[in-house]
């Protein structure tokens, strides 16, 4: 099958059970999920793999998945970017992003299965990991990307990273007032990155080359909740030509002949959340010529000059994508919204259950400094 249309209510939870297994397949006795077989694995990807296997029902290996980061975060609540069979596999930075994603795989696993032990049990984890992350976000709002083996940062920010950073945050709240813990700071630094994210573009890319070629850069604040309505769909269009290639899906860099499934993935939920569900549609159903049916994997990309699958891998956190943008569309799970909304629990939440609705948005009306 070379195409897939989906529609409301209708999971497809059979073509995806081979994509589910070959994540299985992969994922070690101890819970790590590597980038394939005898790959490295790093905490962002590797959460990105444990939330399709929730999305999957495969709650037991989700949550091995993230009791394995839990034993690997470091004293100070961060992890290193890259780890192969437990060790890491350098140790001159940490990068920020993938230390806070850990919070967005906790949550989504809560709004799937609405088990308040397993948030209770991995708080300490998120909670670390957090208040290490916002150790690095910068007087003006935005944090930094990395921070080096002696813990001093690296001094400048990215535009995907703090968009991730934020969805982040969002869930560190939301786990936080769920669990009514204090987060008073969390829910401070949020609304600051939201507001550099929004209106201070000076605050990015300032000592190495912009990285707007990057998709990731065009479409990540939509997927964040930066931009919302109107105005997401009028930035997704305004470069809609210069990153999508019609019956192929979208390039990772606008100057470069590469389309990546992954990325065509998390452009899918940043369209349902803009709105533009006829374009998510036909986009995720292009991806599908790129699935290996013996199985069930997704190819990292097509190189379209050259004609050739490239790389020659089926990254875990591709199947994964894959899943996610199937439970975005079909809205098969309590998380199927996760991104394609922003909503903050009120700061006395209680407890709630998972997909439980009347959340407020309270960034909406963030002042423009």
């Amino acid at each position: 099958m070379d195409s897939l249309l989906l529609s409301r209510g209708i999971y497809p939870a059979a073509y995806l059970q081979q994509t589910v297994d070959y994540i299985l397949s992969v994922q070690r006795e101890d819970g790590c999920i590597p980038w394939f077989e005898g790959g490295k694995a790093d905490p962002w990807d590797h959460v990105e793999a444990a939330m399709g296997l929730s999305i999957a029902g495969e709650h037991e290996a989700a949550e091995r998945a993230y009791h394995w980061l839990a034993a690997q975060q470091l004293e100070d609540g961060s992890w290193y970017a890259n780890y192969l069979d437990n060790q890491p596999l350098y140790c001159d930075k940490r990068e920020t992003n993938f230390v806070a994603y850990v919070a967005t795989g906790v949550w989504h696993h809560y709004l799937v299965t609405g088990d308040l032990s397993f948030l209770q049990r991995l708080y300490p984890c998120v909670e670390r990991a957090i208040d290490f992350v916002l150790r690095y976000q910068s007087p003006t709002g935005e944090i930094y990307w990395a921070v080096g083996e002696d813990g001093e940062p690296l001094r400048d920010a990215l535009v995907t990273g703090c968009s991730s950073v934020l969805k982040s945050l969002e869930c560190a709240v939301n786990i936080a007032a769920t669990l009514q813990r204090e987060h008073s700071l969390w829910r401070a630094a949020y609304h600051q990155l939201f507001n550099t994210l929004r209106f201070h573009p000076e605050c990015f890319d300032r000592t190495w080359e912009s990285k707007a070629r990057y998709s990731m850069d065009w479409f990540y604040p939509v997927l964040a909740g930066v931009y919302a309505g109107a105005e997401a769909r009028q930035r997704l269009h305004e470069r809609w030509d210069q990153f999508v290639r019609k019956d192929m899906g979208c390039v990772c860099v606008s100057d470069e002949p590469w389309v990546t499934v992954a990325e065509s993935c998390e452009l899918t939920m940043a369209l349902l959340a803009a709105g533009e569900h006829g374009k998510a549609i036909h986009l995720y159903g292009w991806l599908h010529q790129w699935r290996d049916g013996s199985d069930g994997a997704y190819w990292t990309g097509y190189q379209y000059r050259e004609q050739v699958l490239w790389p020659e891998e089926k990254p875990t956190w591709t199947a994964a994508a894959v899943i996610l943008a199937a439970d975005a569309i079909t809205e098969h799970t309590g998380a199927a919204r996760l991104f394609l909304q922003s909503q903050l629990l009120p700061e006395k939440a209680g407890e709630v259950t998972a997909g439980e609705e009347g959340r407020v948005r309270t960034h909406g009306a963030a002042a423009k400094a």
